[in-house]
């Protein structure tokens, strides 16, 4: 992977976000559930989301782009009984697909690369063997499934990654027998599982929130839709931050009518002293009368961590970020790599078992700093350079192709240089 360097500016102009990775993701797998074509629009092609298209191939769905619109006839899938799953990088990929094959029942292999086979898939291991279905691991990747998942009673605790609770929600709606998801701990990253539910709905599965957590009937069916995918909060984080930070940033494409936790992002960055403004068509950002410290709980903003610390970085005051502690565990250990990063061009940050302690200064000098393959690392640290005497030389540059592969472009809009 190559280097790319960074330079002083400051960041003005507007930018439109790319489709919500999240909502694709979602949408092309009910639209390949679906026996029937459906449309999907629009479609960043990023590494994640090709991941799960061609997982949905291997499956046996009929998929076809145009630009960026995808075209999926979901009437073959499951059409042969062995396939071989590549997730790359993408732990949405992964542990959506390992209930969707199970309820087909495919023998499923499911590979990855990167840090992905180390990733966690227990829950998984735990909670399928009840309901039918061998799971058989040397423990992460490559993961084979055997067998065909049963509708039931899956109990799972509320503070592991809520993409294996999408899983079931995507798969157990086709089991024969109805099910219950019973939640045994408050759940994080709720916003995750709205936004599932409300995906699943206008494809006609419909989920029913209870006490206990989820009751899923059985033997439901995925009706295919013309489906039109949301702007990015997840990624409008980076774009804000640089408004934040003495900038004027326009944001067009983004809904505030949105189930994505990471529209909190407009109250964070307000708390951070930040002037955001919400008009009919767009969000504006800016930050001229400089930022102080706040506290934040990332519990339900996981991925919005590190362009958080980066603006926290440079506000006035202490700023604390807790209930993070599964960032530990992403493309990058997210709390030591954006740390290190930070600290290595001066800042003055101070890691816990589940955050961050940030005391802010008004600049820093620039340097090199290690990109971790990860690109929320390398997109923050491009964003920085705002507050920076000097150039950063961020490593590992093709990262941000996992989830943003025009990020460099749009930040050349907004008066990015390198």
């Amino acid at each position: 992977m190559s280097n790319i360097r960074v330079m002083p500016t400051v960041f003005k102009g507007e930018v439109t976000l790319p489709p919500s990775k999240s909502d694709v993701h979602r949408a092309i797998i009910c639209a390949s559930l679906a026996r029937g074509k459906s449309v999907i629009s629009p479609v960043d092609y990023s590494q994640d989301i090709l991941a799960t298209i061609d997982c949905a191939r291997a499956l046996g769905a009929e998929i076809t782009k145009n630009g960026n619109t995808l075209y999926i006839d979901g009437t073959t899938l499951f059409s042969e009984n062995r396939a071989e799953l590549d997730c790359r990088e993408s732990g949405s990929t992964l542990r959506f697909f390992i209930p969707v094959a199970a309820v087909g029942g495919v023998e499923a292999v499911f590979t990855g690369k990167g840090r992905l086979p180390q990733r966690p898939v227990g829950i998984y291991l735990d909670c399928l063997p009840k309901a039918g279905v061998e799971c058989i691991t040397q423990g992460g990747l490559p993961l084979r499934i055997k067998g065909r998942l049963s509708g039931g009673e899956f109990r799972i605790k509320g503070d592991v990654s809520s993409q294996f609770i999408t899983g079931l929600l995507l798969a157990l709606p086709l089991a024969e027998a109805s099910s219950k998801i019973i939640l045994t701990s408050p759940l994080q990253s709720a916003g995750y599982i709205d936004m599932t539910i409300n995906t699943m709905s206008k494809f006609g599965v419909k989920i029913e929130r209870t006490e206990y957590g989820y009751f899923i009937k059985g033997g439901q069916k995925y009706e295919p839709c013309k489906y039109r995918c949301e702007g990015d909060w997840s990624q409008a984080g980076f774009f804000m931050a640089a408004g934040a930070l003495g900038g004027n940033i326009t944001l067009n494409g983004l809904s505030t009518e949105t189930a994505q936790g990471d529209s909190a992002c407009i109250d964070i960055f307000r708390k951070f002293g930040a002037d955001v403004k919400i008009n009919e068509n767009s969000i504006e950002v800016s930050g001229k009368d400089g930022l102080h410290g706040t506290d934040i709980d990332a519990t339900q903003i996981p991925d919005l961590v590190p362009i958080l610390a980066v603006t926290a970085a440079f506000a006035e005051g202490t700023t604390n970020i807790y209930g993070a502690e599964r960032l530990r565990i992403k493309e990058s250990d997210r709390l030591k790599a954006i740390s290190e990063a930070l600290c290595g061009i001066g800042a003055d940050v101070t890691e816990k078992a589940d955050g961050l302690i940030i005391h802010g200064i008004k600049s820093a000098g620039g340097g090199f700093v290690n990109g971790c393959n990860d690109h929320r690392i390398v997109m923050s640290m491009a964003i920085a350079v705002a507050k920076c005497r000097g150039a950063i030389e961020i490593t590992d540059r093709e990262s941000i192709n996992k989830s943003y592969p025009s990020f460099f472009e749009d930040y050349r809009k907004i008066n990015g240089k390198f």
